[in-house]
């Protein structure tokens, strides 16, 4: 399952570069549709770990932003 993850994701992280160096546009839009693809391969073959971080990402993102926003003098 690894072996599927990581080449999966070397795939996207190859497309995403193709999509950003090409000046063509069809190969712009096929090239992130492949990234976004084997992005979403990738995510299947990861770990139920992997996939809770990624899900709670957001959730501690938001709080931690939320702390830097305001002083201790402005509670």
């Amino acid at each position: 399952m690894l072996v599927a993850c990581l080449v999966a994701l070397a795939c996207a992280v190859a497309c995403l570069f193709l999509s950003v160096n090409t000046r063509e546009e069809i190969v712009k839009v096929a090239a992130m549709g492949l990234a976004g693809l084997c992005a979403l391969v990738s995510l299947y073959f990861a770990p139920w770990i992997v996939k809770l971080m990624i899900l709670a990402l957001p959730f501690l993102w938001e709080r931690f932003s939320k702390l830097g926003r305001f002083d201790s003098r402005q509670i």
